[in-house]
């Protein structure tokens, strides 16, 4: 399921700058694909519960859920739109260093010097495969802030959605998140959707979809289930692969070029993950 949603995401990076170069503009595009996900999102889970309800006790985690998702995709195409995918797949490697800061603020993991090693293994990975696809890091200080953003916000949604599993199913959740962050993003890019062209071919409207139904439905679905069965802080560590798989479908699909950089960098980021396999220890109740 974890590379899954790593493909997934990777694709997902060229996918969305391709569309955004190509007369979406950053908010549309968000506020169009979290639309047709939320829809999809609330037929499922009406479908197969017959409900959307919450239990009062959870409604200020997922609100707070819905906050940050919202924080985190508005910085996200405003990111992408602003500098390379190469600079935010390099900008996403800090994930796992603010998942496992969350996590240990709120009590919820014990992280030895094993996991902090194999952190920061990754993260020499990561910065190698970046930095050998575009030689240095472009789009100025706004759109690596912008990034930096992108990660803490999604390390920290991660981190506070994980207990709802116990209670919801993944479907349940996205569709009262994904429906919130969906508002507060269509409000933010009021403004530019009126006035956006959306006679923008069916080529754009085609790779929308699709970057709806897979990176966003299928991977939010299989994302929760992997934070339930590893962790938060694992599972966002593993996700360090994917400025590397998103390196060889440049190469595959856009016939980029694969230098030494990113090959040593794909296999430090896999020594990382190896590294990281024993598990932390829980944090003792109080």
């Amino acid at each position: 399921m974890l590379l899954t949603v790593i493909l997934l995401w990777a694709l997902n990076l060229s996918v969305t700058k391709y569309i955004l170069e190509h007369g979406l503009e950053p908010l549309s595009y968000a506020t169009a694909r979290y639309a047709l996900a939320g829809a999809i999102f609330v037929g499922l889970t009406l479908v197969a519960e017959r409900t959307l309800r919450i239990e009062r006790r959870h409604s200020s985690v997922l609100l707070l859920a819905a906050i940050l998702l919202w924080v985190n995709q508005v910085c996200f195409v405003l990111a992408l739109d602003a500098t390379t995918a190469s600079t935010i797949g390099l900008l996403i490697g800090t994930i796992p260093i603010f998942a496992a800061l969350f996590g240990v603020a709120l009590g919820r993991e014990r992280l030895g010097p094993r996991f902090w090693a194999a952190a920061a293994l990754s993260s020499v990975g990561v910065s190698l495969v970046a930095i050998g696809s575009v030689g240095h890091v472009e789009g100025g200080y706004g759109g690596i802030l912008l990034g930096l953003v992108t990660a803490a916000t999604w390390a920290a949604y991660s981190v506070a959605v994980t207990p709802l599993m116990q209670t919801y199913s993944p479907s349940h959740v996205s569709a009262v998140v994904i429906g919130g962050a969906w508002v507060l993003i269509a409000l933010v890019g009021l403004p530019v959707t009126t006035t956006q062209d959306w006679d923008l071919g069916w080529e754009i409207w085609t790779l929308l979809v699709l970057a709806t139904l897979g990176p966003l439905v299928l991977t939010n679905i299989l994302w929760f289930r992997v934070l339930h069965r590893i962790g938060p802080a694992r599972a966002t560590l593993a996700a360090n692969l994917q400025p590397f798989v998103a390196a060889v479908l440049a190469v595959v699909l856009l016939s980029e070029t694969l230098g030494i950089a990113q090959i040593v960098g794909g296999v430090l980021i896999a020594v990382g993950i190896v590294v990281a396999r024993r598990r932390t220890t829980p944090a003792q109740a109080a």
